[in-house]
């Protein structure tokens, strides 16, 4: 989402991962909102677990 990042989210929820990585971009990138393309590439992204 952010060249270079390499932050990580584990959540139990695609909404939990969304408000995660939300607060990772503001946290970490000073991002104040996720663009859509940006909830779009955030949610390609996400893996299941075990």
């Amino acid at each position: 989402m952010v060249p270079g990042c390499e932050g990580r989210v584990n959540a139990e929820t695609k909404k939990e991962v969304l408000q995660a990585a939300a607060a990772h971009a503001a946290d970490a990138h000073g991002m104040t909102e996720l663009s859509d393309e940006v909830v779009e590439k955030v949610k390609a992204s996400i893996v299941p677990t075990s």
